[in-house]
């Protein structure tokens, strides 16, 4: 059923209101979509999405994120690549600039620079650490995922979702979910309405979360031989932890890399799991990926991680969040154990 023009869901104690971001975009003349840097299809599944709604109203659009130089493998067949440009070739200057699943403006990395250019910036995001830096701000912490946002924003927008938006919308939703894994009421409502615009979902599920090349195992040898297990961390709740150093991931893939915190956390021991991954081209960078429980043995109710990683710089959900930092890596793994507690 389509969304209420002038709400959908609930940003903490807010109300979550479209009707200033329907504003923005029926005055639209040109408009800017940024991604956050090392995109997941949540991020780009929001982008393409609206790029491809706006397109057809014939607005000039550009999609774009700063890095890493292309976008993953996994996502190149998704609708809409085609409104995907290089940083260089984003305009400096807009009507509307659009951010889609980014926390932050560290998230826009050096494209956080095109915001100073725009007449009026739209931020459409799911995390609870967003810190509002739009001049319309479009956050709701309840969604599941920053592409059932943007269905919310379409319906209201009285647009009709096509398979090829749906497509899009439909990757961000099972990525963000775990395939389903972590839900709220109406997840699989919207995931039927997608699926009944004749999307193959399986296939798009297989692509996105299901295939690796054969580099990834000798990687994952590598990386799960480091890891280690702080039992006493968050009052007994425990951390478990694995290093992702340059020379793991030569000749592999950023998605393949991202993938090894959903196997870090899977330790039974630990509500807590984290994975430190060192810059392919900076020295003494690393970014860091945090994961939660929910429950659990010792777990209470889960660990907020997107409270760790904001005091750590970044940002995210409370059972998923991340940040980046700088340091000799024993410095980097001691300030989160004293974060943590």
């Amino acid at each position: 059923m389509p969304a209420d023009p002038g709400t959908t869901g609930v940003d903490l104690d807010a109300a979550v209101t479209f009707g200033p971001a329907l504003a923005a975009l029926n005055a639209a003349r040109s408009v800017t979509i940024l991604c956050h840097v090392q995109p997941d299809a949540d991020t780009i599944g929001s982008g393409l999405a609206l790029a491809l709604v706006l397109h057809r109203r014939g607005i000039p659009v550009w999609v774009s994120f700063a890095e890493p130089a292309e976008l993953p493998a996994t996502m190149r067949t998704l609708p809409g690549v085609r409104h995907l440009v290089r940083p260089v070739d984003v305009p400096a200057e807009v009507d509307l600039l659009i951010t889609v699943d980014c926390g932050s403006v560290g998230r826009l990395g050096a494209l956080a620079d095109r915001l100073a250019g725009a007449r009026t910036t739209l931020v459409l995001d799911h995390h609870r650490s967003n810190t509002r830096f739009g001049a319309i701000n479009v956050v709701d912490a309840s969604a599941e995922s920053t592409t059932s946002l943007v269905a919310g924003l379409l319906d209201a927008w009285q647009v009709a979702i096509d398979a090829e938006v749906a497509h899009c919308l439909y990757a961000g939703l099972v990525t963000d979910t775990g395939s389903f894994r972590w839900v709220r009421p109406g997840t699989h409502q919207l995931a039927e309405r997608l699926l009944a615009t004749g999307i193959d979902g399986a296939e798009i599920t297989r692509s996105l979360m299901d295939t690796h090349p054969f580099d990834w195992l000798p990687m994952l040898s590598r990386v799960l031989g480091t890891a280690r297990l702080e039992s006493a961390v968050h009052g007994g709740v425990g951390l478990a932890y694995v290093f992702v150093r340059r020379g793991d991931v030569a000749g592999v893939r950023s998605e393949e890399v991202e993938s090894v915190i959903d196997i870090v956390r899977t330790t039974a021991e630990a509500g807590v799991a984290a994975v430190f991954k060192e810059s392919r081209t900076i020295d003494d960078r690393w970014t860091v990926s945090l994961r939660s429980r929910d429950s659990g043995p010792g777990v209470r109710d889960g660990v907020d991680v997107s409270e760790v990683a904001t005091a750590l710089g970044g940002g995210g959900h409370r059972y998923a969040a991340g940040y980046t930092t700088h340091g000799r890596l024993e410095d980097v793994v001691s300030a989160l154990l004293t974060v943590l507690g």
